[in-house]
């Protein structure tokens, strides 16, 4: 077993709860992280809850994948990088372009450039990628069966037309599951930015000889999920304005769909691919194969918190935002045993108990709604 484990990004909502895993079968793990406001609130070292649940269990190095000094340091002696540092908001990697490729794809060339220029005891890289890999996704059509449909048009969604379209296809098309060989077309700067993160590891790993193994998660949640980000994970963000009392603006009509996966299942696919000699060289859905539509995340955070908010079903949307995806998982079933044990239902009750649990959390949702407004990427 290899058992040095760096973990990039390791003090955020992944990271975190997988260090915590790994250091309890064993591993002598090392999180470097920036420990960035956005995630972690004013004071990160004193009050953020994902620093504050590593602390003492693992080795803490604070720095930005950025800083060649930084990350030398943090790679020296490890055997296994699992590399999930990255700005993860979709809408907001549309206007902030230089600092999310900054971050995310030149991040990850420094690592891989140490890795290919400097002695080191790295056998693998494992890189969090994404399903905003996939774009909108794969759909049949019954007059030209799967097809891979581009973005949807601003003219189309402004009249209130949300699903996707393609050419030529006069029946309406069926959502299918994506798989790791459907079309890769990213409709956001993050989607591509992951792309390049994994690109950029599963080319250069091969080159210089040591496994790279790729994950693309899907829409990953579960206790521990930061409630102080208004620009990424949606059931964090509606659970805030539930307990704030605050109405809740629905996009589009509701029926926009995704696949939630539960934190728990994420940190096992994740050490599945650390473990098994199968996973080198391979790219992986982590999912559960279900989607799951808005309205019904909605009204199961309510229910669960026993609290009912306004609901706006605005027919607002976002540009570069997707309509459906969610994963077929048969390869990482097959290759390596993974299985999702957390069901939707289960996993968001989790969720909304371990909510309540926390000291109530300032709601910056407007704000960062405002601000998209004024970029013209909120409609």
């Amino acid at each position: 077993m290899n058992k040095n484990v760096l973990i990039t990004g390791g003090a955020g909502f992944i990271g975190s709860n997988l260090a915590i895993k790994l250091s309890e079968l064993g591993y002598k793990v090392t999180v470097f992280d920036n420990l960035r406001k956005q995630i972690h609130g004013d004071d990160p070292l004193a009050t953020s809850p994902l620093y504050r649940a590593i602390l003492g269990k693992v080795k803490f190095l604070l720095g930005d994948v950025t800083c060649k000094e930084e990350l030398e340091k943090a790679i020296d002696g490890q055997d296994v990088i699992v590399h999930l540092a990255a700005e993860t908001g979709t809408g907001q990697s549309m206007y902030q372009i230089e600092h999310y490729c900054n971050a995310n794809i030149g991040g990850t060339a420094m690592l891989l450039d140490i890795l290919a220029n400097s002695k080191h005891t790295v056998k693998k890289v494992v890189v969090a990628s994404s399903r905003a890999v996939y774009g909108e996704g794969k759909y049949l059509s019954s007059e030209h069966g799967p097809v891979y449909p581009g973005n949807r048009t601003e003219t189309d969604m402004l009249n209130g037309e949300f699903e996707v379209r393609y050419p030529d296809c006069q029946q309406p098309l069926q959502l299918m599951a994506t798989d790791e060989s459907s079309m890769i077309h990213p409709s956001s700067i993050y989607g591509i930015t992951k792309l390049g993160q994994e690109q950029l590891v599963m080319t250069v790993t091969k080159a210089i000889g040591i496994d790279g193994v790729a994950f693309r998660y899907q829409n990953v949640y579960g206790p521990g999920q930061s409630l102080t980000n208004p620009y990424t994970g949606i059931l964090s963000i509606f659970s805030t304005r539930i307990i704030n009392g605050n109405p809740i603006n629905v996009f589009e009509d509701g029926l926009e769909s995704r696949d939630f996966v539960f934190i728990d299942d994420v940190v096992d696919a994740t050490i599945l691919g650390i473990e098994s000699d199968k996973a080198g060289g391979n790219i992986y859905n982590v999912g559960t194969g279900v989607p799951i539509n808005i309205l019904t995340v909605v009204e199961n955070l309510m229910k669960f918190y026993n609290k009912k908010v306004p609901v706006q079903i605005s027919g607002n949307f976002r540009i570069g935002d997707i309509r459906h995806n969610f994963a077929d998982i048969t390869k990482i079933k097959n290759e390596l045993g993974y299985e999702p044990k957390i069901k939707f239902n289960e996993g968001i009750g989790l969720f909304a108990k371990w909510v309540k649990e926390q000291s109530s959390q300032v709601d910056n949702y407007e704000e960062s709604l405002n601000e998209m407004r004024q970029k013209g990427l909120l409609k």
